[in-house]
């Protein structure tokens, strides 16, 4: 599995994320969605990385710098054709090692509480993320849960 960093002009990349943003937006409540388009996964304090097996794109993901040692997790996302093989895991795994490398301590995310986010509220939880309050410009909200996981 190789990684590449911001290809966001790559079709397959544009397909993924324009996808996920529709998605997103269609399973989420006004007020209540947060997902990014890819302008706003262009802004200097987000990473983003496709991760690749030959020429197929397994998925993707984005580190966003919250302060100089807390990130948070934006569209990560596996392609359909990949979804339930354990990518999920490596993706989280590859994005994590990202973040160790810039100097990130612990690791945020915000998801959905419907049954749409179940796979990814599991994920998380088993790549070791533990429930936490909302962070950075987050508030309460019953359709968002937070979670976060230390790095160091």
């Amino acid at each position: 599995m190789k990684s590449i960093e911001n290809n966001f002009e790559d079709p397959k990349v544009n397909e993924l994320l324009n996808k996920h943003f529709i998605e997103l937006r269609s399973v989420s409540p006004e007020g209540s969605t947060h997902v990014l388009d890819i302008p706003g996964l262009k802004i200097p304090s987000i990473k983003f990385w496709s991760l690749w097996e030959d020429k197929n794109l397994i998925g993707c993901g984005a580190l966003k710098f919250l302060d100089k040692n807390h990130g948070e997790f934006k569209s990560l996302r596996i392609s359909d054709k990949f979804r339930n093989k354990g990518l999920g895991e490596k993706i989280i795994n590859h994005l994590i090692n990202e973040a160790k490398k810039l100097n990130i301590k612990k690791i945020s995310v915000e998801t959905g509480t419907g049954i749409f986010f179940k796979p990814a509220r599991k994920l998380f939880e088993k790549c070791g993320f533990k429930p936490c309050k909302p962070f950075a410009h987050y508030k309460e909200d019953l359709n968002s849960c937070y979670f976060s996981k230390d790095i160091i």
